[in-house]
């Protein structure tokens, strides 16, 4: 009786023994960020969702969790020929993310060596069909391109390319010298035309001032004389300017219009032409 209980309790032992390790091995936890692609003897039967998943264990099951978070792949360094015959060294940075647990894992090996391989040869093949100023200037054009690119060969595998971004573009030396040389030449130019620019628009001012002095006379006047007050503001300087005749011209007017209301007319003349006009002439000798 004693041999039949302690066998019983070897059973029981070992069945518990069993069960735990049932449960060890069948038990499974997947996180929200995950899914997880069952395979039962070889055939793929579910995906699993987010919690605590039981599978049969011992083998018969089998369960890969595929992560659905947004993967920053870096493409390595690519020497392109762009279309205008440039080489230069481009690095890229691919978007992805899993949208199809079981596309990814049935009809893909590896898909991140996959999508890495296909971002090499997509990208020399677009930057080549480019020129060097597009790359340069027109960046979010290209970008684009190769998203879109990717996308539609990645699609069938359920991953999605949400974006690719050119990260560096290396040029040779001698281009960046001669890049130098052209945006010194392109200031230079914008400088000599802003420059004649300010030259024309003072030029027209002044045409425009010549056209008011001309039709008001009393305006050189006036100019003339706030130049010599601002000559002027300073007490340690001696100017020696000319009188004109403008200035004192009107008092002449006035001096004969006050003369022709006394009837008479008074005319100022240099003192040799009165000198001359009080000798008499000489007459011929002999």
């Amino acid at each position: 009786m004693s041999g039949a209980l302690a066998a019983l309790v070897v059973v029981l032992i070992v069945v518990v023994f069993f069960v735990l390790l049932a449960f060890a091995t069948g038990f499974r936890v997947i996180n929200e960020y995950e899914r997880g692609v069952v395979l039962r003897l070889g055939r793929l039967i579910d995906v699993k969702g987010p919690g605590p998943r039981l599978i049969i264990p011992f083998g018969i099951d089998r369960m890969i969790k595929v992560d659905l978070r947004t993967v920053v792949h870096e493409v390595p360094a690519q020497d392109v020929i762009t279309s205008d015959n440039v080489t230069v060294r481009v690095t890229a940075v691919v978007f992805f993310r899993v949208v199809d647990a079981r596309d990814s894992f049935v009809k893909v090996r590896d898909y991140m060596g996959t999508i890495s391989k296909t971002a090499q040869t997509t990208l020399r093949s677009i930057l080549g069909q480019s020129t060097l100023d597009e790359l340069l200037s027109r960046r979010d054009k290209v970008n684009a391109e190769l998203q879109a690119v990717i996308d539609e060969q990645t699609e069938p595998w359920g991953v999605k390319v949400t974006a690719v971004e050119v990260k560096d573009v290396d040029l040779p030396q001698s281009m960046q010298r001669a890049m130098a040389l052209q945006a010194e030449a392109e200031r230079e130019k914008r400088a000599k035309v802003i420059r004649a620019q300010g030259e024309l628009q003072a030029a027209q001012t002044l045409a425009d001032a010549a056209t008011v002095i001309a039709s008001q006379p009393a305006t050189l006047q006036l100019r003339y004389l706030q130049t010599l007050s601002e000559i002027g503001a300073d007490q340690n300087t001696t100017v020696v300017f000319p009188l004109p005749l403008d200035l004192i011209e009107p008092f002449f007017k006035l001096r004969a219009g006050a003369g022709s209301g006394n009837g008479h007319v008074k005319v100022a003349m240099p003192a040799e032409d009165l000198v001359g006009a009080g000798e008499p002439e000489a007459g011929p000798e002999g």
